[in-house]
């Protein structure tokens, strides 16, 4: 069973602020932000939402 466009993507975003690590709480790191942000906005969508789609171009390589 394929898995959906949007848990696609989700796991992405997720493993990409995995991967930065634990924020610096010295600092705002604005791209972890704008990351976090839209994975807050993604999981407020429907699966048919086209905002799926402007994340998938963001966050899946071709």
């Amino acid at each position: 069973m394929s898995d959906s466009l949007k848990a696609r993507v989700r796991e992405k975003i997720l493993r990409q602020l995995n991967e930065d690590g634990a924020p610096d709480p010295e600092q705002d790191d604005t791209r972890q932000v704008s990351v976090e942000n839209d994975l807050e906005a993604l999981d407020a969508v429907a699966d048919d939402d086209p905002l799926i789609e402007e994340l998938a171009e963001r966050y899946l390589v071709p």
